[in-house]
């Protein structure tokens, strides 16, 4: 039991614990840069969670082979093949979201959730807890890149993958496809996360200060006095 909870949460932390955007702050160039639209989010976080998730594997399984003193030339060789596949599949089948995304799928090679997840996790556990950690981290990355993309595309558009969901009377915001757009909806979801979290905590402190004092009661007050 302890195991697969464990397992649970080495896949939830990413999402909402570790959450890199949010909770961690990281990678945030390619994040602030193609979230004008969710599509673009979408697909900067599909492309990074392919070369997160196959990057941990590789790493998981030839850790003990690479020394030391060259572990991070070669973490970065072997993101690097698997971000060069990801342009060109890009490039070959979708022209135009490649074109959009721009140098920021390239720069995947040297994004350091990418890279952090390589030297903090998958160069130090099994394939199977790396493959989850990064599936994780993925999934935290597809969440917040698509929030962030639709939120942005919403008020700066009026539509949501295209789609046309406010009035045609509704003025667009200008702002929010540009790059104060992007500071201003990540400041504010920040903020909605942050008192997310502590709004849980809060809740987590009453339950156990009553636990504590049902307990306490309990002992002081026993059956049959």
């Amino acid at each position: 039991m302890s195991s697969k909870l464990s397992l649970y949460k080495e896949f939830t932390k990413g999402i909402w614990e570790q959450n890199t955007t949010f909770k961690q702050i990281l990678g945030m160039c390619p994040v602030l840069a193609v979230t004008v639209s969710a599509i673009n989010g979408l697909a900067m976080a599909l492309a990074t969670t392919f070369v997160l998730v196959f990057s941990s594997i590789i790493v998981a399984i030839v850790k003990k082979l690479i020394p030391d003193q060259v572990r991070i030339a070669a973490y970065i060789l072997i993101i690097a093949t698997f971000v060069t596949i990801v342009d060109m599949v890009m490039k070959a089948s979708y022209p135009d979201l490649s074109k959009s995304l721009g140098p920021y799928i390239p720069l995947i090679v040297v994004n350091c959730v990418i890279l952090g997840r390589q030297e903090a996790f998958a160069s130090k556990n099994t394939v199977f807890r790396s493959f989850l950690d990064a599936v994780g981290m993925g999934a935290g990355v597809l969440l917040s890149l698509i929030l962030l993309g639709a939120v942005r595309e919403l008020f700066g558009s009026g539509t949501i993958f295209g789609i046309q969901l406010l009035p045609d009377f509704y003025e667009p915001m200008l702002v929010m496809i540009l790059p104060a757009g992007a500071f201003i909806t990540l400041g504010l979801m920040m903020g909605l996360f942050n008192q997310i979290a502590l709004s849980n905590k809060e809740k987590q402190r009453k339950k156990t200060i009553e636990k504590y004092l049902s307990t306490k009661n309990s002992i002081n007050d026993p059956v049959g006095v």
